[in-house]
């Protein structure tokens, strides 16, 4: 799992059946700075933090296996301990 950031929505007027009608987002990674596109089960929006998982995983993390990924978001960070005090 990472920490991105989510800078904005991607919209493709065509892409593969694999991908059906999911969302997706472009991230950027909290460490690296580099940008990924993830789908988007949860409904991040731009300036939310998530973690996401990668691989295989990001396939289970969307239950369907026909579904092309290897980046989905699980879950908006809401709090972490460095912003706790």
């Amino acid at each position: 799992m990472n920490i991105f950031h989510v800078e904005g929505s991607l919209v493709c007027t065509r892409r593969v059946d694999g991908l059906k009608n999911q969302s997706l987002r472009v991230l950027r990674d909290a460490f690296t700075g580099n940008l990924a596109v993830a789908t988007d089960p949860v409904g991040a929006r731009p300036g939310n933090r998530v973690f996401a998982v990668s691989g295989s995983a990001a396939r289970y993390a969307m239950d369907d296996w026909k579904i092309y990924t290897d980046l989905t978001i699980c879950g908006i960070i809401d709090l972490s301990d460095d912003e706790a005090d």
